[in-house]
């Protein structure tokens, strides 16, 4: 089956590749949902964009506990080195990504669709300037907008926040001109992102699914399953593009 879907994406005119939070649990980052999930140790109401502003020192002394000091020490794993290798031999024109881990680009990969933001930046609540979390630091809580004076917040999509642009835009663009998307660690559970993928099969596209089991693509929308491990599928995978297998 591997061999049958690196065939098929290297007949394709372009490819995309939609992630979610299964990518990164190789890296040491684990889901949000689930048994082992984050939200089954935290309460996500921390994350809600209405208590962040009225209570943005607790949410900020969480926010740095989990995405900061915990996330920021994960590194790229094979999968997202795999991603990288395929756009740079042409196999693999963009990524659409649920996470907001930044692993896409520390592993080398171009164009990428953050469609639920990241934590590389921060953003004022105020007047909506943007600043490098590195330029900031996260010493004093909350961090304070060098503009105006008002609360940063990270640069990723909160309960109650619509989806940024262009990434909104870029993400359902791919659905309609991409031959093939490759799910990568992703239930499917996930709305707005989970219906990307749904459109790209309404319109025609072959959807490639890498996963260690399945999800609400598998038995709907799913032309290949690929079940195991996203590091050990993504790089066999390559291997076979690359014709080294």
């Amino acid at each position: 089956m591997i061999k049958k879907a690196a065939d098929i994406i290297k007949s394709a005119n372009r490819v995309t590749a939609f992630t979610g939070a299964g990518i990164s649990v190789e890296s040491g980052i684990p889901p949000f949902r689930g048994e082992n999930g984050l939200w089954s140790k935290y309460d996500p109401t921390f994350l809600e964009i209405n208590f962040f502003k009225s209570n943005p020192l607790e949410s900020w002394r969480l926010i740095k506990e989990i995405f900061y000091d915990f996330f920021g020490k994960a590194s790229p794993n094979k999968a997202h080195y795999g991603l990288a290798e395929m756009e740079k031999v042409g196999a693999l024109d963009s990524i659409i990504t649920q996470n907001i881990d930044n692993l896409h680009q520390k592993a080398g990969s171009k164009e990428i669709y953050e469609f639920h933001g990241n934590s590389r930046d921060l953003v004022c609540v105020r007047c909506g300037k943007k600043f490098p979390v590195a330029e900031i630091g996260l010493e004093n809580l909350p961090p304070r907008c060098q503009n105006c004076g008002s609360v940063l917040k990270p640069d990723f999509v909160f309960f109650g926040e619509p989806i940024p642009e262009p990434a909104r835009t870029k993400s359902y663009r791919e659905a309609e001109i991409s031959d093939i998307f490759i799910l990568i660690g992703t239930t499917g559970e996930i709305m707005p992102a989970s219906t990307i993928p749904i459109i790209a099969k309404q319109n025609g596209k072959k959807i490639i699914e890498i996963n260690i089991r399945e999800s609400k693509y598998t038995n709907s929308i799913t032309d290949i399953f690929l079940k195991g491990k996203a590091t050990e599928v993504v790089e066999e995978l390559v291997d076979r593009i690359n014709n080294k297998v």
